[in-house]
């Protein structure tokens, strides 16, 4: 099973191939992809070293599948060259996630929907992934009817650039080529993407419009404040959920407990509560400070955690590889 990693040697790249490692991926053959300037430098994967490949050497190759973390521009590109020689495409990027034609995949909640027709899957955005898994089970017990959540975003969502500069400005040194308009070291940034015309940025209305495709409701209402923090991994959330139907805090816990993929971590009295610092290389969203909101009815408060780079990329990516294994979706 031929598998190629387009932008392998990216942080998401490089934690992509340390999953498919964690997970013993059957892979036969693996096709590192990334920029012209990489090419015939040596990857080490399992104890083997792979060149890394140019775009059309990985396409003449055919592989069953090719996950992509090379951004927006990049799969627009190529992903449509894979798919037409038969791969099937599992993309990182914000490119296809609102296209009506694909499938926006979270694997716990909607792998279901995918068919060996889907060439080109899209993987969420990180926050997003972390959201809607943490209410999946919730929205089925009770319907979301409307979220208001609050971002803390680690400077690993940016990539390698924003982690040099929080690095650079940390130890007092100058930063040249910095991420950011502003200094994030003892800073944070309301500030992720850009600016849209309605006064929220392109960060913010992923997860507005995201959520509800992968939830399958568009009555959904979501709004979101995304913050940038001077964190090394590891994206935060406040989240305020009105829900249609009652509950009670007893069965939130019960259904929290028993959603795949999430761990409850809310001892507060014991000071145990999801921090970023404990979803470091782990694949679980972590989901504490649960309470009834006394000022709303039907209104639920959580606070969710989860490494970005695994569980909000990398290893949602993985999963889906392997639901497309499992079920024969893939050749």
């Amino acid at each position: 099973m031929k598998l190629a990693i387009v932008g392998a040697t990216g942080l998401v790249g490089t934690e992509l191939l340390a999953v498919l490692a964690e997970r013993n991926f059957p892979l036969t053959e693996l096709l590192p992809v990334a920029s012209e300037k990489s090419v015939g430098q040596l990857i080490e994967f399992q104890g083997k070293k792979y060149p890394v490949l140019s775009m059309d050497d990985a396409i003449a190759a055919r592989p069953a599948i090719a996950i992509f973390s090379a951004g927006g521009s990049v799969s627009k590109l190529h992903a449509p060259r894979f798919a037409e020689v038969g791969t099937t495409v599992i993309d990182n990027s914000s490119a296809w996630r609102m296209d009506p034609d694909k499938k926006l995949v979270v694997p716990e909640i909607n792998a279901h929907e995918l068919t060996r027709d889907d060439k080109i899957i899209a993987n969420p955005n990180c926050s997003t992934i972390q959201l809607v898994l943490a209410l999946s089970e919730l929205h089925k017990a009770y319907r979301v009817r409307r979220i208001v959540v609050s971002t803390y975003q680690s400077v690993t969502g940016t990539g390698k650039k924003a982690v040099d500069q929080l690095m650079l400005e940390r130890a007092g040194q100058p930063v040249t080529d910095p991420a950011y308009p502003h200094r994030i070291d003892l800073n944070v940034l309301p500030h992720i993407d850009v600016f849209e015309s309605n006064g929220y940025t392109k960060e913010e209305m992923k997860m507005v419009n995201e959520t509800k495709k992968i939830m399958g409701d568009e009555g959904i209402r979501v709004t979101a404040t995304c913050v940038r923090i001077p964190v090394m991994g590891g994206h935060s959330e406040s989240v305020n959920v009105q829900f249609a139907e009652e509950f009670s805090v007893s069965d939130v816990y019960e259904k929290l407990r028993h959603t795949a993929g999430v761990e409850v971590v809310d001892s507060p009295l014991q000071n145990q509560y999801p921090m970023p610092k404990d979803s470091h290389g782990r694949d679980a969203v972590l989901v504490g400070r649960v309470r009834r909101d006394g000022t709303q009815p039907r209104t639920l408060n959580l606070w969710v955690v989860a490494d970005n780079l695994r569980k909000g990329a990398a290893t949602n990516a993985v999963q889906i590889a392997e639901y497309l294994l499992e079920k024969g979706l893939v050749s």
